[in-house]
């Protein structure tokens, strides 16, 4: 036994420790995917037979408007969500400057990291409330009355994503900064020596060296802009009327509530595809990128 184990030590090593989470994934992840594709196809209530329907649940979701609300609010959480790299780049640029106290600076900017999302969703709502939040008291200090905006069709997605927005560009800061830590200096040296300053510098020497850390940042904020689920619950419960409501709340909603978890499974299946779709370019994309450096 011995000596198969000194002989096929190099690969059954690895394996032994690799083998539990690979065993995890496919039981918690892949199984799981698979079964909420399957029940997808049947009207279930969580409790009895499942009855066979086919494509009937995802007709529905065509024709319903609900579905095209969240499906909406999820464009909105993307397309708000992207500011978080390029504004998580300026803070990390801002707080690497070798200056007196910077670190205390920086404790303050990781303080979003270490709250839990359903802590910074009670916070927003106290600072949203227009009796006596921090919104209202700035208003009141300029003569005006503060907006209802978790009770504003029109406005309570944008103040929602506002609020999810500050946790996740305090993760890019932190991307940011280890990159920025782990620059070739010989490079910077040499941009020096070429003339290179200021936004010359930074376009030409420095944002090149930061390229894995970027689609790094990219990848985990689309992601966490299209599984949006605990902001929406803490603060608005997808209220006001449906108006905040996104793919994985309604999912949520109409499984537990409504008791129609082949519906939900629909919902959920497409919230997986709109996501495999973006992993599948992501890949391709930075598999371009390493052999053009390769």
């Amino acid at each position: 036994m011995s000596r198969l184990w000194r002989r096929h030590s190099n690969w059954l090593a690895p394996t032994l420790f690799i083998l539990p989470g690979i065993v995890l994934f496919a039981v918690v992840i892949i199984f799981a995917s698979l079964q909420t594709i399957w029940v997808s196809f049947h009207e279930w209530d969580g409790v009895g037979a499942m009855v066979w329907v086919g494509l009937d649940n995802y007709r529905q979701l065509i024709d319903d408007p609900q579905f095209i609300v969240s499906l909406k609010n999820n464009v909105i959480w993307l397309v708000m969500f992207m500011a978080a790299p390029p504004l998580g780049l300026a803070l990390a640029l801002m707080l690497n400057q070798p200056i007196a106290g910077m670190r205390i600076v920086k404790s303050l900017f990781f303080i979003p990291l270490v709250l839990a999302s359903v802590t910074v969703g009670v916070v927003f709502t106290w600072v949203y409330d227009p009796s006596f939040g921090l919104l209202a008291l700035i208003f009141t200090a300029f003569g005006a009355t503060a907006p209802a905006l978790l009770s504003d069709e029109n406005f309570v997605t944008v103040a929602v994503v506002i609020a999810a927005l500050w946790p996740q560009i305090a993760f890019c800061l932190v991307l940011f900064l280890a990159g920025l830590n782990n620059l070739n200096e010989e490079l910077i040296g040499a941009g020096r020596v070429d003339g290179a300053r200021g936004f010359a510098m930074l376009w030409n020497v420095i944002l090149p060296q930061l390229r894995e850390v970027s689609f790094i940042a990219l990848a985990v904020t689309v992601i966490g802009a299209l599984r949006s689920f605990d902001m929406v619950a803490v603060m608005t419960s997808g209220g006001p009327f449906g108006s905040s409501t996104v793919l994985a709340y309604q999912m949520y909603e109409q499984s537990i509530f409504s008791y129609r978890f082949g519906y939900g499974a629909a919902i959920a299946t497409v919230l997986f595809v709109i996501m495999a779709g973006f992993i599948v370019w992501y890949l391709h994309t930075l598999l371009k990128v390493e052999e053009g450096n390769a």
